[in-house]
């Protein structure tokens, strides 16, 4: 029962926030952690009891992934014909990660992570016309490359499980930025990372669903678009004033 009041008002102070988008995805979260944690009550024996008392831990990742990249518009409008263009990615975009990680005890319940990540996946750009209604697409696909650094909070373990919260910063380069389409973006960014999860110690390793929330610091549009061919291209260009990744990342952890 405590476990529901906690989540009515995470509920209400959700609703009540002006980033509508974010709040079923706190809301779920935070029902996701509850959930995990109302499943340890009852006292068992420990699988792996001494297994947090090693000074560095290693394991793999497997997870996906979903795209987005959050557009300021400027409302061109192209001088030769009077068109007004607007572009967004209009939808979130799965793709898949893997991974490496590395975990460093600093005390009994903060540590240092490091998790070397494979991203693939693609965002679809889509480009409205609003004098004429014309729309346009273009795809856009990326295979990152990151090393995000973060800092574990975790909580006592209880039976066999110890859920933890984390945030960190996780450095990141685009190895498919393409050339002569109507938009081309910068490979570098920084993502800004907080996420949640839960050690599960089964009896011969430990299981870690994880989920995150990677917020882009950098403008990742490029407007010096020297490589163009099609002149025509640049209006959907001057469309967009500075544009800033996001990703929701779910993934497992297997130690």
């Amino acid at each position: 029962m405590q476990y529901f009041h906690v989540l009515c008002v995470i509920y209400v102070v959700c609703k009540n926030t002006v980033v509508k988008k974010m709040k079923r995805l706190l809301f779920l979260s935070a029902m996701w952690f509850c959930v995990l944690l109302a499943m340890a009550q009852p006292r068992k024996v420990q699988h792996r009891p001494y297994l947090d008392d090693r000074r560095l831990h290693y394991g793999f990742l497997l997870g996906f992934h979903m795209q987005d990249l959050e557009i300021s518009n400027t409302g061109y409008v192209d001088p030769a014909t009077g068109e007004r263009w607007y572009a967004d990615v209009d939808n979130y975009n799965p793709g898949f990660n893997v991974g490496v990680l590395a975990e460093l005890k600093l005390h009994n319940h903060l540590s240092l992570r490091v998790t070397p990540t494979l991203y693939f996946g693609q965002k679809r750009m889509w480009m409205h016309e609003q004098t004429l209604g014309r729309d346009t697409t273009q795809v856009l696909k990326s295979t990152y490359i990151s090393v995000p650094i973060n800092i574990k909070f975790a909580a006592p373990r209880y039976n066999n499980f110890r859920p933890y919260f984390t945030a960190g910063v996780a450095p990141t380069i685009d190895l498919t930025t393409r050339k002569h389409g109507a938009y081309r973006l910068n490979s570098a960014d920084c993502y800004l990372e907080v996420g949640m999860g839960c050690d599960i110690y089964l009896r011969y390793f430990k299981l870690i669903p994880e989920l995150k929330f990677c917020f882009g610091l950098a403008d990742m549009l490029n407007k010096n678009r020297t490589d163009l061919i099609d002149g025509n291209l640049m209006k959907y260009t001057e469309a967009g004033n500075r544009a800033r990744s996001k990703l929701i990342v779910l993934s497992v952890y297997f130690e």
